[in-house]
């Protein structure tokens, strides 16, 4: 992932490589839910039971593929196109939380594995927690992820690479 994210050209990165649903998503902000997670506005479901589990509900409700049904099949078209739309999806999102929560706690987390078809295209997936120091990491040992390429982004991250 390292090599990724070095490689992905982040100039002129913003609102126009997210894809108009996740825009959205982005533009709606942050709310807490009962139990005390940090989940993005839109995609809160209607009715949900407090989860005593912060961390399985924030993954849960926070996480979804990148859509990519319209990025071409090459490795080195598609790559580097949806590398700048999780990024940008990841940036508008943990600004958005850092303004309505105050802090940069929030993280988020983008996975890009191959798809289990016959084409095997490049796909990606990105969720956003909270990690808390009395609760385990949504990835322990990151380095040591096997089979997919993971990062780890903070708010800070967004400012430098900006």
């Amino acid at each position: 992932m390292r090599s990724l994210l070095g490689e992905t050209d982040l100039r002129s990165l913003g609102s126009q490589d997210i894809p108009p649903l996740f825009r959205e998503v982005a533009e709606r902000g942050w709310s807490t839910t009962a139990g005390g997670a940090r989940v993005l506005t839109d995609l809160r479901p209607q009715s949900a039971a407090a989860s005593v589990d912060r961390l399985a509900e924030e993954t849960t409700v926070n996480g979804r593929g990148m859509t990519d049904y319209d990025l071409p099949t090459a490795p080195h078209e598609r790559t580097p196109l949806l590398m700048r739309r999780c990024l940008a999806y990841i940036r508008a999102c943990l600004r958005a939380a850092q303004e309505e929560f105050g802090d940069s706690g929030v993280k988020g987390y983008v996975s890009l594995s191959f798809s289990d078809t016959e084409d095997a295209l490049l796909t990606a997936h990105v969720t956003f927690c909270t990690p808390r120091p009395d609760v385990p990491a949504y990835i322990a040992d990151l380095e040591r992820v096997e089979n997919e390429a993971v990062a780890e982004i903070s708010v800070e991250d967004c400012r430098l690479r900006s």
